[in-house]
């Protein structure tokens, strides 16, 4: 009685239950295996999609990647030419010098960009206060300046210093009448002091040679020492 009680109840239940699968269809409602299909299309045209258009990325990044370094390499290279380009080597045209066994000399040269020098120097004056002599040069030189403008010096130079003489050195305004006056005082008043220490040496040298040290030390101490 039992058995036939349970198998009338799963006959119930199975029937209840194609009924209720048939009303789902019927309202239009998708089958498990339908709706489990569907997500699974577009994923797969995903996956088809997508390696065609990865290549393309790092094919842009390689060139934007090479393309810096390309550009940097270039640099060095210009500024190399730039300075190939601002480099000329200048030759020496002429180069002339004789040296005398009494210590007098000339000397001249000339080079490529058009500059001429000359010089000449003797010794003079040996006694016992310059016992090596005075050296006297004496000389010229020219170029061309960058606006095209030729250049001319002449020069001397010896115990009085460096004078230089040319049309493009400007002339100083002349000394006023009262400071040359008082400049001819100055050079004056060396001028015997120099006498004065040129014949105490020469008469009495021990006491010449005892002023010049106290003299040397008061220098050296930054004061001054009395006539």
């Amino acid at each position: 009685m039992k058995v036939l009680i349970v198998f009338a109840v799963c006959l119930v239940a199975l029937s209840a239950g194609e009924r209720r699968f048939a009303r789902q269809a019927a309202f239009g409602q998708p089958q498990p295996q339908a709706f489990q299909q569907q997500p699974q299309q577009p994923q797969r045209q995903l996956r088809q999609q997508q390696p065609q258009q990865q290549p393309q990325q790092p094919l842009a990044e390689e060139r934007a990647h090479h393309a810096a370094p390309r550009e940097y390499s270039q640099q060095p290279q210009q500024q190399q030419l730039v300075r190939q380009e601002t480099t000329t080597w200048i030759p020496i045209l002429k180069y002339n010098k004789e040296q005398g066994n009494d210590g007098s000399y000339k000397t001249q040269y000339e080079t490529g960009n058009n500059i001429i020098a000359e010089e000449t120097g003797f010794l003079r004056d040996f006694n016992e206060n310059t016992p090596n002599g005075v050296l006297v040069q004496s000389g010229s030189y020219s170029y061309t300046a960058p606006d095209g403008q030729l250049v001319n010096v002449q020069y001397t130079a010896d115990e009085g210093g460096f004078r230089a003489t040319g049309d493009h050195i400007p002339t100083p305004p002349p000394i006023p009448e009262e400071i040359q006056k008082g400049l001819e005082q100055i050079y004056e008043g060396i001028r015997l002091q120099q006498e004065r220490e040129a014949k105490e040496a020469k008469e009495n040298p021990a006491e010449y040679a005892k002023k010049q040290e106290e003299r040397a030390r008061l220098n050296y101490h930054g004061q001054y020492y009395p006539n």
